[in-house]
């Protein structure tokens, strides 16, 4: 019985001890599965991480790029309204020493390896290698021969060594001695390119300071060409300049509005992925544009007035255009924008870091385009081609053999004739007045255009030098006691900058020689003009 008890209870026993390790082993398994679910979770949350720190990433690049996509908007704008402040930290004086190139030359510094000797082999340095026997030594046999054959031995390398020290030796020489040859060439033709160079300058400053023609062009053209633009603007220009009056006439070739950007701001647009931008309103384009045309104007002026080393320009006259295509046509047009003429005093008492651009400009007498960006033209002041005098510098014999008249051989009344045909001819309606002891003569013509026509005064005056402010005022004088709405002074000469300062806010338009001889050219009559002595 009691056997069996104690079988019993060790039965229970290991029931108990299974089902413990049963139920150690269910709370391991399931123990491993949380384990197992907190670590999938866990990495879950980690890739969730990743990929939440990554598209942070992205959505901050992306913000990055927008931002840099402004600031450079913001920058070019800035540029654009800075064009004329731009300048005035500048000297456009072109030094005529910084054209010239030194007379000095580099010395000669040949490679490392060529400049020194290479030092010689010394025979007692192999000879010292070889180790004399010694008293013991010499007793054996052969001993003796052996030295002096380590002694041979050793001279034949220091024969052979120095074989190749004087072969390498030569060629070191050789080499440097064609560099040096190669130095001199190289200096002379430096030295000769430099003196070449540095006569021409002296040439040209000297040319320059006796107000040559083309000399002053190309000074004022160095000018022009060193001031630096935004990218997009074309920098093309072309210059004339009359040493009477010393008149530089530019003709200048504008922007495009496209220069002006039509955006206004950028901006990223999360849930699209996309950078969208905000459209720049078109006023406020043409505002800039317009403002950008007077900046380049005035710029322009300052830089060749601030420039003049010699005071070769009293007067300088800019006519802007743009370059573009005619959607009706499709054909190339150019249209002028802007003109205006200003003289030297006049445009150094301005304030250019304060002024208002465009006031300034219609205060000088501009003719400004109220619409550029529309291609809306003006009618320059003077046009390029007039500014070309085309004289005779001096009576020859060949002269006598030109069948062109010359206008200062015309009496009065010939003189009177020619100005009111050509007049005439341009479509007015001319009337001769009176003749004036000088040769000048009165007109009254009349433009029969409606709106923009009207009654025009015309007076010329057949002088040798230059007109004064005088002859403008009675030219005004006359207009006003005529009730004119124009008046027109042509003159043989030239005029001076008093002239043109009366003349830049009024209805009158000055006619120098050659804008005579350019406007009887265009109308059938080719003239000269050449004063005697």
């Amino acid at each position: 019985m009691g056997r069996r008890k104690g079988f019993i209870g060790l039965i229970d026993a290991m029931a108990r001890d299974a089902a413990r390790q049963a139920r150690q082993a269910e709370a391991e398994k399931k123990r491993l599965e949380r384990e197992y679910k907190r670590l999938q979770k866990e990495r879950a949350r980690s890739v969730a991480l990743s990929t939440k720190e990554a598209k942070q990433r992205y959505l901050l690049s992306r913000e990055n790029e927008v931002e840099i996509m402004n600031d450079t908007l913001n920058d070019y704008i800035d540029e654009l309204k800075k064009i004329l402040t731009h300048t005035l930290s500048k000297d456009d004086t072109i030094s005529f020493k910084s054209l010239r190139l030194s007379t000095k030359y580099r010395s000669f510094k040949p490679p490392t390896n060529l400049a020194k000797s290479l030092n010689p082999p010394v025979l007692e340095d192999y000879l010292s290698k070889v180790v004399a026997p010694d008293f013991l030594a010499k007793l054996l046999p052969g001993a003796e021969k052996r030295y002096k054959q380590s002694l041979k031995a050793a001279e034949a390398q220091y024969k052979v060594a120095l074989n190749k020290y004087e072969q390498e030796e030569s060629e070191r020489k050789r080499q440097l001695a064609k560099l040096e040859e190669e130095y001199e060439k190289s200096k002379q033709e430096y030295l000769i390119k430099a003196e070449e160079r540095n006569q021409e300058v002296d040439e040209l400053e000297a040319l320059y300071l006796a107000h040559d023609k083309d000399t002053v062009v190309t000074y004022n053209s160095m000018v022009l060409e060193r001031s630096e633009y935004p990218d997009g603007f074309p920098q093309n220009f072309r210059l004339t300049y009359d040493p009477e009056s010393k008149q530089l006439l530019i003709e200048y070739e504008l922007p495009p509005k496209e220069v002006i950007p039509t955006e206004q701001e950028y901006k990223y647009v999360k849930s699209k992925d996309s950078i969208s931008d905000k459209k720049r309103k078109n006023n406020e384009i043409a505002e800039l544009y317009q403002d950008m045309i007077a900046a380049v104007t005035l710029r322009t002026i300052h830089e060749v007035f601030e420039a003049d080393q010699c005071n070769s320009l009293l007067l300088v006259v800019f006519n802007g255009y743009i370059s573009a295509v005619d959607p009706a046509t499709g054909k190339d047009i150019v249209r002028y924008v802007v003109s205006v003429r200003v003289t030297k005093d006049a445009f150094l008492d301005l304030n250019l870091e304060k002024l208002d651009k465009l006031v300034c400009l219609r205060n000088l007498g501009a003719q400004v385009s109220p619409r550029p960006a529309e291609l809306l033209a003006v009618k320059p002041i003077v046009e390029f081609n007039m500014v070309d005098k085309r004289f005779v510098e001096e009576s020859d014999i060949l002269s006598s053999l030109d069948a062109r008249p010359n206008l200062m051989d015309l009496n009065p009344f010939e003189f009177e004739n020619l100005v009111s045909n050509l007049f005439g001819r341009m479509g007015l309606e001319t009337k001769l007045t009176r003749s004036s002891k000088d040769g000048g003569v009165d007109a009254v013509a009349f433009d029969t255009r409606p709106v923009i026509g009207g009654k025009v005064v015309i007076q010329a005056k057949r002088y040798k030098n230059v007109v004064g402010v005088s002859a403008v005022r009675d030219l005004y004088g006359t207009m006003m006691n005529e009730g004119a709405n124009k008046g027109i002074l042509v003159t043989t000469s030239n005029y001076g900058p008093d002239a043109y300062e009366f003349s830049k806010d009024k209805p009158i338009e000055l006619i120098d020689g050659g804008g005579l001889l350019y406007l009887l050219e265009q109308n059938g009559t080719r003239a000269r003009i050449i004063f005697s002595d």
